[in-house]
C-alpha cells in the first residue's frame, strides 16, 4: 500500500469553478507587467495539451497502483479536468486577439503526442516532473504575488491563482504513483529536463508571439523584464526540480507556500465560486 504522510489527503477536494470574463477583457491583464501577461497567457495555451496528457499517464496506471492511491489519483484527475476546462475557455480570448499563436498550440499538440509515443514510465515520470515544475511555479508566483496580482484583472488572477493553488494542493500526487510504478530517478531527471526544456521553449515563444502583435518588442524595457522573469523564475525552478531527482527526496518534503492554500478555504461549493482576487477578505493567513 501507498504510504500518505501526516498532511496528505486521501481524496482532493473538487472544486467546479466557473469564470465568467468581461466582454471587454484584453488579454495583458496585468496592464502594468504585460511581460508577464504574455508569459502567463504561453502557459495556459498549453494547459488543454499538457494535463489531459498527465491525465491518460495516471489512467494508464490505474492496475498497477493500490485502491488508496488510486482513489486519490481519481480525485486529481478531477481537479486537472477542471484546470484544462477553464483554461480552454480563457485561451479562446488569448487567440481571439492574437491569431498567430495557434502556430505555438500546433507545435505542444506535436510534442504532447511524441511524449504519448515514449515509453508508459517515461510518460509517467513527464507527468510527476511536469507537476513538479506546475509546483515550482505556484511558490515562486505565491512570492510575487502584491507584486503582479493587486493590480491584474480580477477574473483572470483568480482563474490563475486557483490554479496554481491545487497545483500546491495535489503535488504529491503523480509523484506517489510514479514512486510505485516506476521509481528510476534516471528516468525522471531526464523527463524535468525534457519538460522544463519544452515549457521554456513554448512560453518564450508564445510569449513574443503576443507582444509582437503588441509592438513592444522594440522597447529595450520589454527584453528587461522578460530577462529578470526569467532568470527570477529558474532560480525557483532549477533547484526544485534538482532536489526532486535526488534518491529518497519527496515533494511533501518541500515547505508549501501559505497564502494560496489558505484561499482555497474560501471556496463556495454553494455557488461554484471562489472570491474574486482584489476582493479578500482580511486576516485570511491568521
Amino acid at each position: 500500500m501507498t504510504r500518505i504522510a501526516p498532511g496528505d489527503t486521501a481524496v482532493l477536494p473538487t472544486r467546479r469553478v466557473t469564470f465568467e470574463y468581461p466582454d471587454d477583457m484584453h488579454p495583458m491583464w496585468v496592464p502594468h507587467m504585460p511581460e508577464f501577461s504574455a508569459a502567463a497567457n504561453a502557459i495556459s495555451l498549453g494547459m488543454p495539451y499538457a494535463e489531459p496528457l498527465f491525465i491518460r499517464a495516471m489512467r494508464s496506471t490505474f492496475d498497477r497502483i493500490d485502491p488508496e492511491l488510486r482513489a486519490r489519483s481519481e480525485s486529481y484527475i478531477r481537479q486537472e479536468t477542471g484546470h484544462h476546462t477553464q483554461h480552454k475557455k480563457f485561451n479562446d480570448i488569448v487567440v481571439a486577439h492574437y491569431p498567430a499563436v495557434r502556430h505555438v498550440q500546433k507545435l505542444m499538440a506535436i510534442n504532447d503526442r511524441w511524449v504519448w509515443r515514449r515509453s508508459p514510465r517515461f510518460r509517467v515520470a513527464y507527468a510527476a516532473a511536469g507537476e513538479t515544475i506546475s509546483y515550482g511555479v505556484a511558490r515562486w508566483t505565491e512570492a510575487h504575488l502584491g507584486e503582479l496580482m493587486d493590480r491584474a484583472e480580477p477574473v483572470a488572477a483568480t482563474l490563475f491563482c486557483w490554479h496554481l493553488a491545487e497545483e500546491i494542493e495535489h503535488k504529491s500526487n503523480t509523484y506517489d504513483v510514479f514512486e510505485a510504478t516506476d521509481g528510476s530517478r534516471l528516468r525522471y531527471a531526464l523527463a524535468a529536463a525534457v519538460g522544463l526544456a519544452t515549457i521554456a521553449t513554448f512560453t518564450f515563444i508564445g510569449a513574443l508571439v503576443q507582444l509582437w502583435s503588441e509592438r513592444r518588442l522594440h522597447n529595450p524595457l520589454t527584453w528587461f523584464r522578460l530577462a529578470r522573469l526569467s532568470v527570477s523564475m529558474a532560480f525557483v525552478l532549477v533547484p526544485t526540480l534538482v532536489i526532486s531527482a535526488l534518491p529518497g527526496h519527496h515533494p511533501r518534503d518541500i515547505t508549501d507556500p501559505i497564502y494560496l492554500p489558505q484561499w482555497l478555504k474560501l471556496y463556495d461549493p454553494a455557488t461554484a465560486t471562489m472570491p474574486l482576487w482584489g476582493s479578500l477578505p482580511d486576516g485570511l493567513t491568521d
